[in-house]
């Protein structure tokens, strides 16, 4: 019974966890699929969520192996490099670019046709890209989940329940993105952070996630303050022209 209560603790911390760190995978495979026509958008991003659950089972069932990437592979400048590191390095990279270019974009477009030529990108160019950076964020939420829970089991319960959250929430998500640029420059901007955090962790600079999670949740809590005043706005000059007519 104790032991029962003790994997329940730790299912429910897990689910929690992994629901919080797949919040930027659902930012990003929301900026990744706002590129397909809108009937590509759902079936991307439930591939993009199932291989993510399958990548973090796969991780968590060849646990030895993760484990075995926190072991140093060189040494540089006094600074010891593990795989874990490599992957975190790379993905913050590949991050910090796919935000910078998305906001360049965003800013400097240069008009209709070529931002129509630019923006698109394949179906299997954007799973591809949800793929590698569920590596990078399974990879960490695994070696994260195996300090916290004994059973296997408990471990790839927890990643199932938080696959699934995530596919019941990931279309209005991804569909309130698209539909307001300023949410979707703010979501950038979200991911620009991250990569620096996931750079910073690659270099040994470990930046706890509390802050760079609180930042993101003022952020957004300011920028949805600003939707209802807009939304406000709106409706009282609506309702302004139609008393003039």
């Amino acid at each position: 019974m104790e032991h029962l209560g003790e994997h329940a603790l730790a299912l429910a911390t897990l689910t929690l966890m992994e629901i919080v760190l797949g919040i930027d995978n659902i930012v990003f495979i929301a900026i990744i699929t706002g590129k397909l026509p809108e009937g590509e958008r759902p079936s991307a991003r439930r591939i993009g969520l199932f291989l993510a659950m399958f990548i973090r089972v796969g991780l968590l069932l060849a646990i030895s192996w993760v484990m075995s990437l926190t072991r140093p592979l060189f040494e540089v400048m006094g600074k010891e490099f593990t795989g874990k590191d490599l992957v975190l390095l790379l993905g913050g990279a590949f991050l910090i670019y796919k935000a910078t270019t998305e906001i360049h974009h965003k800013l400097e477009g240069g008009g209709p046709e070529e931002a129509a030529k630019g923006a698109g990108v394949t179906f299997k160019q954007a799973v591809t890209q949800i793929v590698l950076l569920d590596i990078v964020f399974s990879l960490d939420s695994v070696i994260t989940a195996v300090g916290m829970a004994r059973a296997i089991w408990v471990m790839v319960t927890a990643v199932v329940i938080s696959i699934a959250v995530m596919l019941a929430f990931a279309g209005q998500i991804s569909a309130f993105v698209e539909k307001h640029p300023t949410v979707k420059m703010l979501a950038l901007s979200f991911l620009l952070l991250i990569g620096v955090m996931l750079t910073a962790d690659g270099l040994g600079q470990h930046i706890p996630k509390g802050y760079i999670y609180f930042a993101m949740a003022f952020s957004l809590g300011v920028e949805m303050l600003n939707l209802r005043l807009r939304k406000r706005k709106e409706e009282t000059k609506r309702r302004r022209d139609e008393e003039t007519k």
